[in-house]
């Protein structure tokens, strides 16, 4: 078995200089089979790409987060269908958009309140600036995260919803929300809530909402792709060396490969990964089963019809179908699961395989770049197919 040919994509969008590089890892049946490690995590810099090269994950954050609330579930101390207003008063009067498109003011009371599931699978209502469109959008783009939790939740909490509780999956900082509930269902800031619960159980000791000092020496430089194409170089800045403001539940990790394989195998293993138990079987089960609607599933997610063949657990994109998965998402068994972050990283688990797959890069993307653009730009087009061709070319070469 040679695994070498799933890199010839990411290598050819490094050599195009639309990648700065990448780390990825496949694991089999206990072992890590392989760990790519191409380009550079600082190019100016000349600092290569390392396995232990610390990412932004982004949305990966959010499995997380949840597992952390599970930790809970387990206890008895939530349970999935409490009202959020139990411990996130300030949800206490939600309004609802007349017209998700409309003005602000134009509402309607909202039938029920937020459950702490509705949170783990964006049925709340709430939203992100690019997954809604109008005043709503717009009113989500001044809202700063770089203030402390409370403050920031008392200014979401005037925002009306873009839909009722429960009616569909709008993608949202429900997780950011989530993380702030379980802050204060355990009494301690979220960041120890993971440390006690989920990281420091597991061992991912590079894992964090902040890095130590030699951490950020080891850091992936964010980059993003101007408008000729060309990578612009550092356009986040360094990771904290302390705990920000506000730690999000919802995207506010860094970590690296081999940290996120251990969740990822905790989850694989229903809960417990080397004789670590950190969840249940039934909360891991309750995690990576789908949780929609047939009809929820007709509605598009951020414009593409991510519900084809597939599902949403808590928190987890799940295969129900894989013939009609796979050939919009690439291969993998029923009931394998996933979830990626806005700046290109991303993972799945094939229980069927017992296999895990990781891709972690390191781009801002354009959220608000026209789809038909992006469609006709053939260099971005590369970049875009190196992690399927990726996966495809690991499948392949696994015999699957």
């Amino acid at each position: 078995m040679n695994l070498d040919a799933n890199q010839a994509s990411i290598r050819e969008a490094v050599d195009n200089g639309l990648l700065a590089g990448a780390v990825t890892l496949v694991w089999q049946g206990g072992e890590v089979l392989q760990v790519n490690e191409i380009g550079y995590r600082d190019v100016e810099a000349g600092l290569p790409m390392q396995r232990d090269t610390i990412f932004r994950i982004a949305s990966m954050t959010k499995p997380v987060t949840v597992a952390a609330a599970m930790t809970l579930v387990d206890e008895g101390k939530l349970t999935l269908t409490d009202q959020i207003t139990r411990w996130l008063p300030e949800f206490s009067a939600m309004r609802v958009l007349s017209d998700p498109r409309g003005p602000l003011d134009d509402t309607v009371p909202a039938q029920r309140p937020i459950t702490v599931d509705d949170l783990m699978t964006h049925r709340s209502g709430l939203a992100y600036p690019f997954s809604v469109l109008g005043p709503l959008a717009k009113a989500y783009a001044g809202l700063p995260h770089r203030q402390e939790q409370d403050r920031w939740l008392a200014e979401l909490a005037v925002l009306p919803l873009v839909h009722q509780p429960g009616e569909r999956l709008t993608y949202s900082v429900a997780t950011d929300v989530l993380g702030i509930l379980v802050s204060r269902v355990a009494g301690k800031p979220v960041h120890e809530v993971l440390e006690e619960r989920i990281l420091g159980p597991l061992g991912m000791t590079d894992t964090g909402f902040f890095v130590t000092s030699e951490g950020r020496r080891r850091a992936a430089t964010m980059y993003k792709l101007d408008e000729n194409n060309r990578l612009t170089h550092d356009v986040m800045g360094p990771p904290p060396i302390s705990p920000p403001p506000f730690c999000q539940g919802g995207a506010g990790l860094w970590s690296t490969a081999d940290d996120y394989l251990r969740f990822i195998r905790m989850l694989l293993g229903n809960g417990a990964v080397d004789g670590i138990r950190v969840l249940s079987e039934e909360a891991v089960t309750q995690m990576r089963t789908d949780q929609l609607t047939e009809q929820q599933k007709t509605l598009p997610f951020l414009g593409m019809p991510f519900w084809v063949g597939r599902g949403f657990g808590l928190n987890l994109s799940i295969v129900t179908d894989p013939a009609k998965s796979a050939p919009l998402y690439g291969p993998g068994g029923r009931g394998t699961f996933s979830w990626p972050g806005a700046y290109g990283t991303w993972w799945q688990a094939d229980p069927e395989a017992d296999l895990v797959l990781m891709y972690l890069i390191q781009n801002l993307p354009n959220l608000t770049a026209d789809a038909a653009a992006i469609g006709g730009n053939t260099s971005l087009a590369k970049l875009q197919a190196a992690q399927p061709r990726f996966v495809r070319r690991t499948y392949q070469a696994l015999g699957r």
